[in-house]
């Protein structure tokens, strides 16, 4: 099974930026749909984007839409999250997932099921 180590996070003011990479074991460029999710103290966890990994396409979760990109380097099998413009409701434990022999494209496409996770780390975003 795919093995994901997450790093980046920390703590930034609202407005700054951060970014998250996630380095898998193994090439996840062909049918994978490569995730990141959050869960904040008290709440749900919920998929902030995901990019089917053999065609680019991407989801996002509304309250991130303009704010956050997610990209695949097939090469290198690292997944990053660039998260600009941050609020402190974005504040939340970030986690890495994988749902590996699924393609999408186009519009509709839903967001990645986690089923290989890495650890969590930490993103506080103070006002």
């Amino acid at each position: 099974q795919v093995q994901l180590v997450v790093t980046g996070g920390g703590s930034v003011q609202a407005g700054g930026s951060l970014r998250l990479s996630c380095a898998a074991s193994e090439y996840t460029g062909d049918r994978y749909c490569m995730g990141w999710f959050r869960q904040a103290p008290g709440k749900e966890r919920e998929g902030v984007a995901g990019i089917y990994t053999s065609t680019g396409t991407t989801y996002y979760a509304d309250s991130v839409k303009g704010r956050f990109t997610i990209s695949q380097d097939n090469t290198k099998n690292t997944l990053t999250l660039h998260m600009n413009n941050l609020k402190p409701e974005d504040t939340a434990m970030y986690y890495c997932a994988a749902e590996p022999g699924i393609k999408c494209s186009g519009n509709g496409c839903r967001m990645c099921l986690g089923v290989y996770w890495g650890q969590g780390t930490q993103v506080t975003v103070s006002s």
